[in-house]
């Protein structure tokens, strides 16, 4: 058991806090791969061997050193792979480390549901739900071949490898590209989908606002909703061309959020933060006739001024689209 997956609590929104918690995990290993906007991959074979301990007691160290330097908890999933620590993170909490033994890995994904392997959308789990393979244990258990007739040759081969516990991943060194983050925490956890598409807009323009404010745009999108038993989505979008247009952002993070067939979920807050940041001037924009599109435009360019003259508030997010 050598890799950790780590999710620090709560969620580090400023720019600058994930870089400083990586130099934590780099203190026991140079294999550290950054997953914005809260979490890192850290692979410990070389550390056990040096420090003398297995994953489980260096993961205490770790959360000890967080609390005492940062004041952040954090919850840690550690695993043979990558895939399996992602996945014993969704079982682990604050205070606790869920750890997957090499030798108990067929135990521990049996009765999962399949929706827990990563690269498996909503899509792709009801199907495998309509025929009955509903959990890991099951989809280990079917013939490869029925697999790849449900989602095809190169899926299906990787679906019933993962089911398996076999974890061909790797940790890749990377540190976090430049972004800019924000979250919209809710007071209470909320099952309206309104509201959470309201707090997405509202995201979107504070993204978008804060990106013009230094001539930026961004070329990516990543989207986490964090729910009531304290698990966590986390999805990712390229745009089709690098902006800093409120509206595109928006209408970027709505298809994301509705890609997840959320029904009935007790949201307790949503993040966003976008990727790929690069001057303005090197950017390219597409030409449109859209008559609204460039009123939406100018109105920015409006509240831009007031935010410049009178500060953020001047324009409250989320009242552009009114």
């Amino acid at each position: 058991m050598t890799i950790l997956c780590v999710r620090f609590q709560p969620p580090p929104t400023h720019e600058a806090a994930l870089p400083r918690l990586l130099g934590l995990l780099e203190e026991f290993t140079p294999v550290v791969e950054a997953l914005p906007p809260d979490g890192a991959l850290a692979d410990l074979a070389g550390a056990e061997r040096y420090f003398g301990r297995g994953a489980a007691e260096l993961a205490a160290v770790i959360r000890v050193r967080a609390l005492a330097r940062f004041g952040v908890d954090c919850a840690i999933g550690a695993g043979p792979g990558p895939m399996l620590a992602r996945i014993a993170l969704r079982a682990a909490r604050p205070g606790l480390t869920c750890a997957v033994p090499e030798d108990a890995v067929a135990e521990f994904l049996a009765g999962r549901p399949v929706a827990v392997l990563p690269g498996v959308g909503a899509a792709t789990a009801r199907t495998l739900c309509g025929y009955g393979l509903d959990t890991l244990g099951r989809v280990a258990a079917a013939p490869l071949s029925t697999l790849q007739r449900l989602v095809g040759a190169k899926a299906g081969r990787e679906l019933h490898e993962k089911a398996n516990g076999i974890d061909r991943g790797r940790v890749v060194p990377a540190a976090v590209s430049r972004s800019l983050a924000t979250e919209r925490p809710f007071a209470r956890d909320e099952l309206d989908p309104e509201r959470h598409r309201r707090a997405l807009l509202s995201a979107a323009e504070e993204i978008g606002a804060r990106l013009r404010a230094v001539d930026e745009v961004c070329r990516g999108l990543s989207l986490t909703v964090r729910y009531a038993d304290r698990s966590a989505t986390t999805r990712s979008r390229t745009l089709a061309e690098p902006t800093a247009h409120s509206a595109a952002l928006a209408k970027a993070v709505y298809g994301m959020y509705d890609a997840l067939g959320l029904q009935r979920a007790r949201v307790r807050s949503v993040a966003l933060r976008a990727e790929g940041l690069t001057p303005a001037e090197q950017a390219f924009h597409q030409l449109t006739f859209d008559a609204a599109d460039e009123r939406i435009r100018r109105i920015e360019e409006v509240a831009d001024r007031a935010r410049a003259r009178f500060g953020p508030r001047a324009v409250m997010p989320g009242r552009l689209a009114a």
